[in-house]
């Protein structure tokens, strides 16, 4: 009589082998979360600053990015108050941000308080500059 199937020796051994190919490639994804994390939030601050030089833009007012050491965040000048109105606030995850500056975009597109963005973890070095013209250029260091 001849049996049709595995034993369950067979089974055990071939989980183990798949057990141990899926630990080996899960380690090789999770070294590169710094990398796919860093170049988010550089994609991320980027889009914040064309947001703010836009919306500086179309409302015809003063709009304002601030950088903490986890993230920015977007104020709008109030002209009846004086005061800067914070509009947003993002977190960037897995990320250092350092700035020499607030940028301050102007409703014809030009910016006033240069500024120098660094974003970095244990992956690299991204910098962010920000011309008087409101162009905004990202090097990789």
């Amino acid at each position: 009589m001849r049996r049709n199937g595995f034993t369950v020796l067979e089974v055990i051994i071939t989980i183990a082998i798949l057990g141990f190919i899926i630990g080996i490639t899960s380690s090789s994804f999770h070294s590169l979360a710094p990398k796919y994390r860093l170049k988010k939030a550089v994609w991320e601050v980027h889009t914040r600053l064309n947001y703010a030089r836009y919306k500086a833009i179309f409302d015809g007012s003063k709009v304002r990015v601030t950088f903490g050491s986890a993230g920015c965040t977007i104020e709008k000048y109030d002209e009846n108050k004086k005061e800067w109105k914070k509009e947003s606030a993002d977190f960037l995850e897995g990320v250092k941000v350092q700035a020499n500056n607030s940028p301050v975009f102007h409703p014809g597109g030009n910016v006033s308080n240069l500024a120098s963005i660094y974003i970095f973890n244990s992956w690299g070095k991204y910098k962010i500059t920000l011309a008087i013209s409101g162009r905004i250029k990202i090097i990789k260091l």
